[in-house]
């Protein structure tokens, strides 16, 4: 029989599908999980709600859970409130710098940091990157782009 406790653990274990080095719990993802006997249910809130992620997402903490001892799992998708940026944590917006990727600050600076060489001598490239939740920046000290986590 899995537990809440063990539940949590597994699914800190099932990366995002678009960042792996993220899981979905770093990114505020699941909001919820509960445990009736072996079955398992988590609230999730998708980062928007036509996220092409999203199933992969679902098959994933299925897919967990059932190894980690779960007879059921049933996934509860809520929209509201809103996925926001704003539950990304701490250790998340430190792994995304390491990974190339500026995380989001909620109050745009006129630059970003770089997230490679940490200069603030940067241009935004374009609004959009590989995904529409995230744009295309470019340190003018080190001369590399890297990508930038727009605020939700």
């Amino acid at each position: 029989m899995i537990d809440i406790a063990q539940a949590w653990h597994a699914l800190r274990q099932v990366p995002d599908p678009e960042i792996p080095v993220l899981s979905i719990t770093d990114l505020g993802i699941v909001r919820e999980v509960r445990a009736n006997g072996g079955a398992i249910d988590v609230v999730v809130t998708p980062t928007y709600s036509g996220c092409p992620a999203t199933a992969e997402i679902h098959r994933s903490i299925e897919e967990a859970l059932l190894k980690a001892g779960a007879t059921r799992v049933r996934i509860d998708v809520r929209l509201a409130p809103a996925w926001t940026t704003d539950w990304i944590t701490e250790e998340a917006k430190v792994r995304l710098r390491a990974y190339g990727v500026a995380a989001p600050v909620r109050f745009m600076p006129r630059a970003l940091e770089c997230p490679r060489c940490a200069s603030r001598d940067t241009e935004r490239l374009s609004e959009f990157g590989a995904t529409p939740c995230k744009a295309i920046w470019r340190c003018r000290a080190c001369r590399e782009p890297f990508e930038y986590f727009k605020p939700l």
